[in-house]
């Protein structure tokens, strides 16, 4: 029975010492995956504040863009007829050239509108400023013409028979339309 008691012993102390092992490679291990996950959050930290800082970095970037976009808008606006106002210095020049003429005849008269109207033609098709000049027979065309009364004619109906005034396009947009009579 002693020796049971012994064995019994030696079998308790043997367990102790494997359970005391198991225990030391269960804290070892257990500190193994806490450094790890230490480090694992240090890295993950780490990237979440870079992405924080690329975002900021980005979110100001757009915002300057937006701003100098708007900017550019703002000066284009301002500054848009500085081209064609340029071209018309020109033709108040000729105009008022004219005027200061002591004894002008018709025939330079006449000469000096020719020129400053070829001067203005040419500051308006420099700035895209195109002119509608329908041709008498020519469809009523909405989108170019505008029809300020109708009268009976051995035309088709809805066709130009008399251009009052001209209409003009700045660059493929209507800025006045023709003026015009249709046939009804």
């Amino acid at each position: 029975m002693q020796n049971n008691k012994k064995k019994n012993k030696e079998t308790i102390d043997i367990f102790e010492k494997v359970k005391d092992s198991n225990l030391k490679k269960k804290t070892s291990l257990n500190k193994i995956t806490e450094d790890e996950l230490k480090k694992k959050l240090n890295t993950a930290e780490m990237k979440a504040s870079y992405m924080q800082d690329a975002y900021l970095r980005a979110k100001a970037e757009s915002e300057n863009i937006r701003r100098r976009s708007q900017e550019d808008l703002v000066r284009a606006y301002k500054f848009s007829v500085e081209n064609f106002a340029k071209g018309l210095l020109s033709v108040k020049d000729s105009l008022e050239m004219a005027l200061n003429i002591e004894t002008p005849s018709i025939e330079s008269l006449k000469k000096g509108v020719e020129i400053t109207l070829k001067q203005l033609s040419s500051v308006f098709e420099k700035n895209n400023l195109l002119e509608i000049n329908p041709i008498i027979g020519d469809k009523l065309d909405p989108m170019k013409h505008q029809a300020v009364s109708t009268i009976p004619a051995e035309q088709e109906p809805n066709t130009i028979v008399i251009v009052l005034q001209k209409g003009y396009l700045i660059s493929e947009r209507l800025l006045r339309p023709a003026l015009v009579t249709v046939a009804q």
